[in-house]
């Protein structure tokens, strides 16, 4: 006969399998407690963080006065399909949506060649001033992007590009953060690739354009689209540079069709859904990647 613990186990006189002690049975209920408290937690932030977007998708189908009137009512008693369709066929809301995702793909793609080369150029390069250089590019990420409007919003002027897409699109294309990012990634990769490509008479650009380039997907996918989201998001620096209606990015369209026709917000919520799906489209192609570049990022 086994001799029972009085704390681990409690013995059966037949040979029996013993019971779990009152101690385990005690740290099982604490950890479903636990685990249960967690999703709770977890489930009220993602419904408070998908509730303003689900109320903009809904408010869309309502009336002119359904979506401020009060008491709130979450749902329309009448679902207005047609918000959605008479929104779909201005032909001003289309043009501005193809214009700005136009400008937000130039954009990118030049903010990533710009910032792909500098990074290269302070990770394998060696130069006069380098480190100099680099601290002056680093002190540039933590002054206030406000700051600088009207010094940028005279350069601009002085420049004559003033109410053209170039406004947009060069003057925020450098960007010091992304260097640093894209500079971080450069740094990790060996060395003897380098050299043997040197080895095989490759010059500095070649290796650039051969090695490095094909091995930069997924800093690229991550900066690629914070720069695409800054564009298609930006409303600032647009409203002060931009003047002709046909040169309008979303954004700015948004807003002034918020003032000019106030009372149609059901529309206004509309087009506010169609305006934020081509982002919502662009995360869920490269949720993946995203999420696998910080969970990398998380273990260096």
């Amino acid at each position: 006969m086994a001799i029972a613990t009085r704390t681990l186990t409690v013995a059966d006189p037949a040979g029996a399998p013993q019971r779990p002690s009152r101690l385990h049975h005690r740290h099982g209920a604490t950890w479903w407690f636990f685990a249960i408290g967690k999703t709770i937690v977890g489930l009220a932030f993602v419904l408070a963080a998908l509730f303003p977007l689900a109320w903009m998708v809904v408010a869309g189908f309502k009336s002119k006065t359904e979506v401020i009137q009060t008491p709130f009512q979450f749902f329309p008693e009448v679902w207005r399909w047609q918000n959605y369709a008479q929104i779909l066929g201005d032909p001003s809301f289309l043009r501005t949506m193809a214009w700005t995702f136009f400008g937000a793909v130039l954009f990118t793609v030049l903010s990533l060649a710009v910032n792909s080369l500098a990074a290269y150029a302070f990770a394998r390069l060696e130069f006069r001033f380098k480190r100099t250089i680099w601290v002056i590019v680093i002190t540039t990420m933590f002054i206030p992007g406000m700051t600088i409007l009207l010094t940028s919003f005279i350069v601009v002027t002085r420049l004559s590009m003033l109410d053209t897409l170039a406004v947009l699109v060069i003057p925020g294309a450098a960007s010091a953060a992304m260097i640093f990012f894209i500079r971080q990634f450069y740094l990790n990769i060996p060395a003897s690739l380098e050299e043997a490509a040197m080895l095989d008479g490759c010059g500095r650009f070649a290796i650039f354009l051969r090695l490095f380039l094909p091995l930069s997907k997924p800093p690229f996918v991550v900066m690629g689209i914070t720069a695409f989201l800054a564009y298609w998001n930006s409303y600032v620096w647009p409203i002060m540079t931009i003047t002709t209606p046909e040169r309008f990015v979303i954004q700015q369209y948004l807003a002034t069709f918020r003032s000019e026709r106030s009372s149609e917000l059901g529309l206004l919520m509309a087009g506010s859904v169609l305006a934020a799906a081509p982002v919502m489209i662009l995360f869920l192609i490269f949720q993946r990647q995203i999420i696998g570049n910080i969970k990398m990022a998380g273990l260096k």
